[in-house]
């Protein structure tokens, strides 16, 4: 019989197995025939001896039939369930080797691969398993004497209700500003979260480490402990396939990313002077006259990064809680040029004209920046997703960290070092 070498391994119990080759008997007491029925040699007084007289000899007993016994371990057991698709498929068997393994889906398809090893008592599948699926797993045995046993096993892999996924943010190839966190999202909660870190790596190309911090069961955000260094690339090597998020959701792919920086720019928005500061790498190149929040809506003082743009759209009331009859109600308004910098509806954006003249002078928003049409437009073409915005003296707290990204605004010592 020739030897297939084709197959793969899963985490399991191993179960040990006697098998006894096909045409052998089972192991019994030898039977002597003949020398258990042949009498004593003894004398008797009423025995008439013959000096002529000889002892039959016995007869020879047949050799003993001996049974052929395989011991041998295989991984997953025999019709286990929920096998996790990243755990490896493997026999092992104790003095005969393995003659060939299949391991294939019971739907077909292509064997599995596996390779041998230890003189062919040992076969490891070396190829990934799928999820939902069912394998076959058949083997063959063989002893010296060329005695051989067949044996036939079948396993589960983790159900689709099982299987867990990620999200990320920024997408791959993405080139965004310097106070861009990294954002995942899982599908299912996470329970086990230092084995979800351990199977995420994330370099810079400045050399610069970061932290994870978890802002839910399901979300965690990375940054390194100062901006993202102008012009680098960011690496993100997730290896979730097989990782058990707990509660028994495991993780269902592999995916490696990168992410690139541009240059530095930053936004100073004051409101002691009511004046936005541009700097551009480091230098200041345009400034222009701002509103911001009342006392009633105030605005959020710290960090903000741009999270996305519009040339145009509408503003509702209702998006930030007003009703019709309270007194800070507006008519659903269309705005231009306006850059998001928050979740709770802060953007900077072109001031309503009613509003122009308050440009510089006092706030009249509900937590925006309000800018003229030049500044607005000059903000939205020049700012995109990761640039940053810090604002300063609104007598307000800082943005908070689920607030769009406001990471920035929590000390590194508390951001690295989550219970």
């Amino acid at each position: 019989m020739s030897r297939s070498r084709k197959g793969w391994v899963i985490g399991g119990v191993a179960v040990t197995a006697v098998l006894i080759a096909a045409g052998a008997a089972i192991a019994v007491a030898p039977n002597w025939a003949g020398i258990e029925n042949v009498p004593a040699a003894t004398s008797s007084p009423n025995a008439t001896s013959s000096p002529n007289a000889t002892v039959p000899e016995a007869t020879p007993s047949p050799t003993p039939t001996v049974a052929t016994a395989f011991e041998f371990g295989a991984t997953p057991a025999d019709n286990a369930e929920e096998v996790n698709p990243i755990a490896v498929p493997e026999i092992r068997v104790e003095n005969a080797v393995i003659e060939s393994v299949t391991l294939r889906s019971a739907d077909g398809g292509q064997p599995v691969e596996g390779t041998f090893s230890d003189g062919d008592s040992v076969w490891t599948a070396s190829e990934r398993l799928e999820f939902a699926t069912t394998y076959d797993f058949d083997f063959v045995l063989a002893d010296a004497a060329g005695n051989t046993a067949t044996e036939s096993q079948s396993f589960t892999t983790v159900m689709p209700a099982n299987e867990a996924d990620a999200g990320i943010y920024p997408l791959d190839g993405t080139t965004v500003g310097t106070g861009q966190p990294i954002e995942i999202n899982f599908s299912e909660p996470v329970i086990n979260r230092d084995d979800v870190e351990s199977a995420i790596t994330i370099t810079s190309s400045s050399g610069q480490a970061g932290a994870f911090h978890w802002l839910s069961d399901t979300k965690v955000r990375y940054r390194a402990e100062e901006f993202w260094a102008p012009n680098s690339t960011i690496t993100v090597d997730m290896n979730l396939f097989g990782v058990d998020y707990g509660n028994g959701m495991i993780g269902n792919f592999d995916n490696q990313m990168t992410i690139n920086t541009h240059n530095t720019k930053l936004a100073v928005v004051d409101n002691e002077t009511k004046m936005m500061d541009v700097y551009i790498d480091g230098a200041l190149t345009r400034s222009f006259p701002i509103t911001l929040g009342t006392e009633d809506w105030p605005s959020t003082i710290g960090y903000h990064v741009v999270m996305e743009q519009y040339e145009s759209t509408k503003f509702t009331a209702e998006s930030i809680g007003l009703e019709p009859g309270d007194d800070a109600y507006y008519e659903p308004t269309v705005v231009n040029h306006a850059s998001r910098i928050s979740n709770g509806g802060a953007f900077v954006h072109e001031a309503l004209p009613a509003a122009q003249v308050a440009l510089g002078n006092i706030n009249v928003s509900h937590g925006c920046i309000g800018m003229s049409p030049e500044g607005a437009k000059y903000f939205y073409d020049t700012f995109g997703p990761g640039d940053v915005v810090q604002i300063k003296n609104t007598g307000y707290g800082p943005m908070f960290i689920w607030d769009g990204f406001g990471d920035w605004n929590t000390p590194w010592s508390e951001y690295s070092n989550q219970p």
